[in-house]
Formats: structure tokens, C-alpha cells, sequence
């Protein structure tokens, strides 16, 4: 067994960390409190390959494999998360959902531009009724004079609102053969009767566009349909699968932030004539983020190196994910704790990472899902 990283992947968590440390980092306060779209920033990660790592240089991708793209997620993450989650949205389920199941017309026209960071993409699946139980889903497509025609409405859809965003993959119901059935569509924004709706105002990721979406008789191309109409909810489960690894590296970048600032502050923070380094208390708090930064690293590099194997890899990724975005929060308040007063102002970055941290057990399966996921695992006999 061996825990080694292998050359490439040193070099593009080395050129992930620099980026994130010289260039994101000195604007985290700026991401975290400004609703400004860092376009700079995510140009500048589509220069550097990030977007599109694990995808064919015929696409334009840069030919690598999954465990790299995580590690740059949690390089990113570590100076901001909502740009690690950008790169969740975009690569891990957009572009991966077109290369997997698109045509080769899809992949020829989409691909080139998400894996050059020229171009994200956003994904529609929930809706005011459809959250967690996304089977229930009402958004429903007809197809009549040779178009598909979209009603319905989604709700807390990330990036659709941004101006380097020109597609949306989304889901809704359909009659195929006879039988009601989830159907995947590559939507255009220039699309007849799509409506870029509200912008909801979160709690934390102040500079991640997020938007209510409406379908009024939006007509659709009969090359729209993405992938085989009978398996759509299947192709969502499977890209978000990745999605879930994804969120599990951005968390642990964000506990890893954590780590960081705290260790930094309790040096140099004097009470009672020495560092509360030198308290016991503090040690233990900091040893045990440590600890539980490693561990989520350990699950999620796992999860990522299956895939990378064409092996199995459901429960990994819940486990990786559910653990990650849990301790990311315990983190989170223990950096808070030890930086006492001045972990509650947005003066220092800690603030800002305990409340994202909430958002983290939702996005993409909440901590209740993946327990079920496992528990059903589990059922059916899974092992470790």
C-alpha cells in the first residue's frame, strides 16, 4: 500500500497552493463579505488547467486523472471554498455528466471552452418541492414539432446567473416509451422562455451567484437530450457521486484554513505572560483538528483514487463527504473558540468559514442522505 502522491500530482497541488496562497488568498476577505463574480480569478484557474483536468486533450482537457483535480479543490478551498465548489459545479458534474453521456456534436461544442475555464457551467435538478427526495421532481419537458418544450421552475441553482455561464444541465420529467421518466437536457441560456430568476442572498459564498431558474415554454433543440433518456436520473447520480468527493476535498481545504489561522493566532496571542499555545487546552483543540484534517484527506483521496480504477466507490465518496463537511463545522467553531472575540468579526477569515461550513452539510446530498446511502450500503451487505 502507498500513501505517495507521484510526480504530477506534487506539481499541480504545488502550482494549486501557490495560486492560492499568492493570488486568492489576499482577496478572502473581499470573496467573503463582496457580491462581486471574481471573473479574474476564475479566468486565471482555467489558464492554469485547473477546470479541466481529468478530461481528453482532444476536448480539451488536460489529460490527468481525478486525484489531481481533488487536490486542487482543496488547494483552492484552503484560500476560499466557494471557488473550490465552483470548480465542483462546473467540472465535476457539468462537464463530466457531457463528456460521459454527450454525443460527440455535445462534446465538440461544450467541452473545448468548460475545460479551458473559458466557459462554467451550472446544473438544474432542484426544485421548491424536490430537494433531498430529487425523484420528485415537476419540471416537465414535451416534445412537439420536433423541439423539447420546458415548464417548471429550480431553485438555488449555482452560477446560472454569471456571465461566463452559457449552459445548464438540467433535469426534468418526461414521457419516454410510454413511461414517465427523468430526462436530461443541455439547456442554452439564449434559450426562448429561460429565465435567470431572484438572486438569494446566503449566509456565506457572498461572491457565488446563486438563482431561482423558471422554464416558460422554453423551447429546446431535439439535439438538447442529453445521454439515453431512460437512464437521466442515473446520470445525475452518478456525476453527483464525483460532486460528493468533490465537496469532501473543499471541505477539508476549508478545516485545513481552519488549522491554519488558528495555529498561527494561538502563537502569537499572549494571555496570562505566554502564547496560549503553551496552554494545554489550546494543544488539545489543535491536535485534534489536525487529526480529523487527515482523516477526511485519507477518505476523500481514497474515494478519488477508485474512481480514477473504474472500481466501486458510492460508499467512499458518501463516507468521504459526510465526514469532510462534518468536521469541517467542529473545525470551524474550534478555530472560533481560539481566536475568542476576534473569531466572531469578519476581520479574520475564521468568521467567514464557520458559516459556510452549515452550507457544506447541504450542498450536493445533506449529511441525513449520505447516512442513508451507507445505510443502505450497509443492508445490502456492503464491506469495507
Amino acid at each position: 500500500m502507498n500513501f505517495d502522491l507521484d510526480e504530477s500530482h506534487r506539481i499541480i497541488r504545488a502550482t494549486a497552493q501557490r495560486f492560492a496562497r499568492n493570488v486568492i488568498a489576499p482577496r478572502a476577505y473581499e470573496l467573503a463579505t463582496s457580491a462581486e463574480v471574481p471573473y479574474d480569478l476564475i479566468a486565471k484557474m482555467g489558464e492554469l488547467g485547473f477546470m479541466g483536468i481529468p478530461f481528453a486533450p482532444e476536448y480539451g482537457g488536460g489529460g490527468g486523472d481525478w486525484v489531481s483535480l481533488h487536490l486542487v479543490i482543496e488547494a483552492i478551498s484552503r484560500a476560499d471554498m466557494g471557488l473550490g465548489t465552483l470548480i465542483d459545479v462546473t467540472t465535476s458534474v457539468v462537464t463530466q455528466e457531457i463528456d460521459r453521456f454527450g454525443t460527440e456534436a455535445q462534446k465538440q461544442k461544450w467541452l473545448p471552452d468548460l475545460c479551458a475555464g473559458k466557459t462554467i457551467g451550472a446544473f438544474a435538478l432542484t426544485e421548491p418541492h424536490s430537494g433531498s427526495d430529487a425523484g420528485a421532481l415537476k419540471t416537465r419537458a414535451v416534445f412537439e414539432d420536433g423541439e423539447w418544450v420546458l415548464n417548471g421552475r429550480k431553485q438555488f441553482i449555482t452560477n446560472v446567473a454569471l456571465d461566463n455561464c452559457p449552459l445548464v444541465v438540467v433535469a426534468a420529467r418526461a414521457e419516454i416509451e410510454g413511461q414517465d421518466r427523468i430526462v436530461t437536457f443541455i439547456a442554452p441560456k439564449s434559450s426562448p422562455g429561460f429565465i435567470v430568476g431572484r438572486s438569494y442572498h446566503k449566509i456565506a459564498f457572498a461572491s457565488g451567484a446563486t438563482n431561482e431558474l423558471v422554464f416558460e415554454n422554453c423551447r429546446l433543440g431535439a439535439d438538447s437530450l442529453l445521454g439515453d433518456p431512460r437512464r437521466g436520473f442515473a446520470q445525475h447520480l452518478s456525476v453527483l457521486e464525483t460532486g460528493r468527493i468533490s465537496i469532501a476535498a473543499a471541505c477539508v481545504g476549508g478545516a485545513q484554513a481552519c488549522l491554519d489561522h488558528a495555529l498561527a493566532y494561538a502563537r502569537e496571542r499572549v494571555q496570562f505572560g505566554k502564547p496560549i499555545f503553551e496552554f494545554q487546552a489550546t494543544q488539545f483543540k489543535l491536535s485534534d483538528m489536525a487529526v480529523k484534517i487527515e482523516m477526511a484527506r485519507t477518505l476523500y483521496l481514497k474515494a478519488a483514487w477508485l474512481k480514477d480504477q473504474g472500481r466501486p466507490h458510492t460508499f467512499e465518496a458518501a463516507s468521504a463527504k459526510l465526514y469532510a463537511s462534518e468536521i469541517l463545522e467542529q473545525c470551524a467553531s474550534e478555530a472560533v473558540q481560539i481566536f475568542g472575540g476576534n473569531g466572531l468579526m469578519e476581520d479574520y477569515p475564521v468568521a467567514g468559514i464557520y458559516r459556510a461550513s452549515k452550507i457544506m452539510q447541504i450542498v450536493e446530498g445533506t449529511s441525513e442522505v449520505q447516512r442513508l446511502i451507507i445505510g443502505r450500503l450497509l443492508a445490502a451487505g456492503k464491506e469495507s
